[in-house]
C-alpha cells in the first residue's frame, strides 16, 4: 500500500473558506498517475478547511485502463479526528469502463443524506480497490463544491 498526493496536498495547501458562508466555493485537485496504482493505494487530492460542507462536485479521468477494464477506484475522505474515514463516501465507483474518459458525480453520502459537513480539516481521497488491467497511468482530477458555516 502506498499513499500519493496531488501537488496541492504536497504543498500543504488547505483550501480556505474566503467567501460568505452560503456562497458555494469550488476547489480542484489534480494528480497524474505515473506509477500504476495497486490495491489499497491512496491518492490524496484536496484538503478542505474545518467546517466545510460538501454540496457537490465530480471526479474525472482520462481512459486509464485499456482493453478489458479492471481498474476500480472509489472516492471518499480520510478520518479527521471527528468524522471517521469513509473510502467510498462520495462514490463506490466499481470498475471504470470509460473508453475515452471517466466522469463521476460526487454521490454516495450526498445522494443518501444530503450535504456532508466536516468538523475538522479533511482530505478528499481516492482508494484503489483493483489495479488496471492494461495501461494504468494518466491524469485524474476532482472538483469539490462546498460552503462554509452551514
Amino acid at each position: 500500500m502506498a499513499t500519493y498526493q496531488s501537488d496541492q496536498v504536497k504543498a500543504g495547501r488547505v483550501f480556505s473558506g474566503i467567501c460568505p458562508p452560503t456562497q458555494v466555493q469550488t476547489v480542484c485537485g489534480i494528480f497524474n498517475i505515473a506509477t500504476v496504482l495497486a490495491q489499497n493505494d491512496i491518492v490524496e487530492l484536496v484538503k478542505l478547511p474545518a467546517g466545510a460542507t460538501v454540496v457537490g462536485g465530480h471526479l474525472r479521468a482520462i481512459d486509464i485502463d485499456t482493453g478489458t477494464e479492471a481498474l476500480d477506484i472509489d472516492i471518499g475522505w480520510a478520518a479527521n479526528g471527528v468524522e471517521n474515514a469513509d473510502p467510498d463516501g462520495f462514490g463506490n465507483l466499481g470498475v471504470w469502463t470509460g473508453d475515452t474518459n471517466n466522469t463521476f458525480p460526487l454521490a454516495g453520502e450526498l445522494f443518501v443524506t444530503g450535504p456532508k459537513k466536516f468538523t475538522n480539516e479533511t482530505t478528499i481521497q481516492l482508494v484503489c480497490n483493483a489495479a488496471a488491467n492494461a495501461g494504468g497511468t494518466g491524469k485524474v482530477w476532482v472538483v469539490v463544491e462546498f460552503v462554509m458555516g452551514v
